[in-house]
């Protein structure tokens, strides 16, 4: 009867560390649609920087992908250096399909420019950064002081002062939380030992 009452007990125990543990909710893997609905196209002579504008809203986790959607054209995965100088004649890799989703399975930037040279120096480029599992929770930017007009702080008036702006949100992915799954599953394997050492 003692083994049983220890078993039990360890059992209780690993019940508690699983639970400490795998109570931080995680991120689904995302994937992401390069330029929203515009896709991977040559961007308008005034907005060049439309693709990493677009990077610049979202956030990337190791395990999301981007899915590029093109007509005539390509997308190469290339080296920061072929990035800045739009070289095309040694990429990382290569796709021509019309639909390529490219996994981003590490932190750190991605470069990406459009096979056609011309493009690739007209904007058609993206630089993605992916975040590391320490970056993932990203404290706010800490809130500006303001000073009623007026006072006597010698401080220029709120509207004049420099504000800071808020963090970006997080992507919008699905919380999944490993909490509830955990408990059922050490429930189940306490009541699976108690009904094989049970006499």
């Amino acid at each position: 009867m003692a083994s049983i009452s220890a078993l039990f007990c360890t059992c209780m125990m690993m019940m508690t560390v699983m639970l400490v543990t795998t109570s931080v909710p995680v991120e689904a893997a995302k994937e992401f649609k390069v330029g929203g609905d515009m896709g991977w196209v040559l961007p308008d002579a005034n907005n060049s920087a439309t693709y990493n504008q677009w990077a610049s809203r979202k956030r990337f986790h190791i395990g999301d992908s981007l899915s590029f959607e093109y007509q005539n054209d390509s997308v190469l995965v290339v080296d920061k250096w072929d990035y800045y100088h739009c070289n095309t004649t040694e990429p990382i890799t290569s796709f021509s399909n019309g639909k390529s989703v490219i996994q981003l399975d590490r932190s750190g930037p991605f470069y990406f420019i459009s096979g056609d040279t011309d493009h690739c120096k007209h904007g058609q480029r993206l630089i993605v950064e992916v975040m590391s599992m320490h970056m993932h929770h990203i404290p706010p930017s800490p809130p500006s002081i303001a000073f009623p007009p007026g006072s006597d702080t010698g401080i220029a008036p709120a509207s004049s002062a420099i504000s800071t702006a808020p963090a970006p949100s997080p992507s919008s992915g699905i919380q999944v939380s490993a909490t509830l799954d955990s408990v059922f599953m050490s429930l189940i394997a306490i009541s699976v030992i108690f009904l094989w050492f049970e006499p």
